[in-house]
C-alpha cells in the first residue's frame, strides 16, 4: 500500500472506526493538507444507486485531464457499472468497511501505470454510509536499469 493511502486510512480510522463509521464532519481538511490533492469526495445516492462527485483534488483532475465535480459516476463511461471502481464503491457502502483498490491508470501521462486507492466510508448517523472519501495514489513505471 502506498504511504499516502496508509496515512489516509490511519487518519480516517482515528476518527472513531471501528466503533463507528466516521462522519464527514469528523474530517478536517486542515489536518490532512498533503492528501487533499489526491482526494475524491462522493455523495452516495440510493434510489437509484449512484455516486455524485462532490469534490475532486487537483492531482486527480490533472491525471484525468478533466474535473468531474458535479457529475454522477453513472454518467462517466469508465466508472459506471459494472466497472471495478463502481464495484469497490458499492462494496464500501454495503459493508461500511474500507476497500483497497488497484486499477490500471488510464490517462495522458505515460509514465504512470496504475492507481492504488482506498475508499473510506463516511456516515452521518454512524451506521448508514452516505459519503465516500477516496484517496488515490498514482504509481509510476519503474525506471529502466542498464544491463550489466
Amino acid at each position: 500500500m502506498q504511504p499516502a493511502l496508509r496515512e489516509g486510512f490511519a487518519y480516517w480510522a482515528s476518527k472513531g472506526w471501528p466503533a463507528r463509521i466516521p462522519a464527514r464532519r469528523d474530517i478536517e481538511p486542515s489536518e490532512i493538507p498533503s492528501l487533499l490533492p489526491f482526494v475524491i469526495l462522493l455523495d452516495v445516492a440510493t434510489d437509484p444507486p449512484d455516486f455524485h462527485v462532490r469534490l475532486m483534488g487537483t492531482q486527480v483532475v490533472y491525471h484525468q485531464q478533466r474535473d468531474d465535480t458535479g457529475r454522477r459516476m453513472s454518467d462517466i463511461p469508465h466508472q459506471r457499472p459494472p466497472s471495478l471502481v463502481w464495484t469497490c464503491c458499492r462494496r464500501a457502502v454495503e459493508t461500511g468497511q474500507p476497500v483497497l483498490g488497484d486499477i490500471p491508470y488510464v490517462g495522458p501521462h505515460r509514465d504512470f501505470v496504475r492507481v492504488e486507492n482506498v475508499i473510506l466510508p463516511l456516515s452521518t448517523d454512524g451506521a448508514v454510509v452516505d459519503k465516500l472519501l477516496v484517496i488515490l495514489a498514482y504509481v509510476r513505471t519503474l525506471p529502466e536499469r542498464p544491463l550489466g
